[in-house]
């Protein structure tokens, strides 16, 4: 449910090519995007704090197509994970594997928006000069601001589809129930539909706390990141997205192995800000949407991998969960040394027929 910080890194970098592992390809296509900004104004968060303007950030590919209403129809929104950007999903494991000619989300057919939440990218965060006095907010301001972009924004009344890995997948159960005929199918990749508790709620504070016993982090106020406190949440990031199978894979011997957790946590830390980090992980505290399920009445298909170390195999929730969602499919990736953990939910060879599927019988 989170991790497009360590997990971008992961997806977008191949591992070094031997005889076992070749390089893996390179983009074939420079895909058409576009990008803008949405300005929400006077926006309440459900904290009681208020900010006069948020900054939503977004990127587009495709174009709108109006049906005999003139109702934009084919609109499609795919949701990020925390630490992430909608430009996550132009890697091409994602990208190449969905938005080409007769592809599930072909852009010749749909309109694909990908935005930057609320603390992430391009959009409002604690980074740009509020640092912690920065309103904190909770999936619930999130999925609220998306409504915003979508609905007076871009003028959607309804979405073909939405779909989200990580904290997107979760934004899409709180989707469901917040706004339940908005969107025509749901697609979440990687949650479960639970309070954020057990080891998921104790590894995401043991990154806060690591940040802010950092004396550099000086109570959000720092001149320089906080390196050692950024070393550990990076470290844990890289823990809690790994993929074992994979991993012993691409990486049997020791010296290779110690290369690669090196190279990576440092390539980590760079692109990390230590306040955006904590309201990152910190948006989580109030998700639950598991009292509510039958309010999801858009039919779903849900994805979940057996290696994933944050969402377990052997959870119980998805079976007991889809007794009360009788529009919802959901399937778990079995385990191989081609999976990626957490991170299967970005390499969508292993489920875009399962997409292709959900659009079939949501036509």
């Amino acid at each position: 449910m989170i991790l497009a910080l360590a997990l971008a890194l992961q997806a977008a970098t191949p591992a070094p090519a031997t005889a076992a592992t070749p390089a893996a390809p390179v983009a074939a296509t420079k895909w058409p995007t576009k990008e803008a900004d949405y300005v929400v104004r006077d926006f309440h968060f459900r904290s009681g704090e208020t900010m006069a303007e948020v900054r939503l950030h977004y990127t587009t590919l495709g174009q709108p197509h109006r049906n005999a209403k003139g109702e934009i129809d084919n609109a499609v929104m795919v949701l990020h994970g925390t630490g992430g950007s909608g430009h996550q999903f132009l890697v091409p494991q994602f990208a190449d594997e969905l938005y080409g000619p007769g592809q599930p989300l072909d852009i010749h057919k749909y309109w694909i928006i990908l935005p930057d939440n609320i603390g992430h990218g391009k959009s409002s965060k604690p980074s740009d000069g509020l640092r912690m006095k920065f309103p904190h907010y909770d999936y619930g301001d999130m999925v609220e601001l998306q409504h915003h972009l979508l609905v007076d924004g871009l003028g959607i009344a309804h979405a073909r589809l939405i779909m989200g890995t990580s904290m997107g997948c979760m934004h899409g159960f709180v989707w469901g129930e917040t706004y339940p005929n908005y969107a025509r199918a749901l697609m979440p990749l990687a949650c479960e539909p639970i309070e954020l508790a057990g080891l998921n709620r104790m590894w995401r504070q043991m990154i806060v706390d690591g940040i802010e016993a950092d004396p550099a982090w000086a109570g959000g106020n720092y001149t320089q990141q906080p390196q050692e406190g950024l070393r550990l949440a990076e470290s844990i990031l890289v823990i809690a997205g790994a993929a074992p199978l994979n991993f012993q894979k691409l990486y049997p011997k020791r010296d290779a192995a110690v290369a690669y957790v090196r190279d990576r946590i440092a390539k980590g830390m760079a692109g990390l800000d230590a306040n955006d980090l904590i309201y990152q992980v910190d948006s989580s505290r109030t998700y639950d949407p598991w009292p509510k399920l039958e309010a999801i009445k858009a039919p779903m298909t849900w994805i979940n991998s057996a290696d994933d170390f944050i969402n377990p195999r052997n959870f119980s929730y998805p079976q007991e969960a889809l007794k009360r969602m009788p529009n919802t499919r959901f399937r778990l990736i079995p385990e191989t040394t081609e999976t990626h953990g957490h991170g299967t939910h970005t390499w969508a060879v292993n489920w875009k027929a399962d997409l292709a599927d959900l659009l079939k019988r949501t036509e």
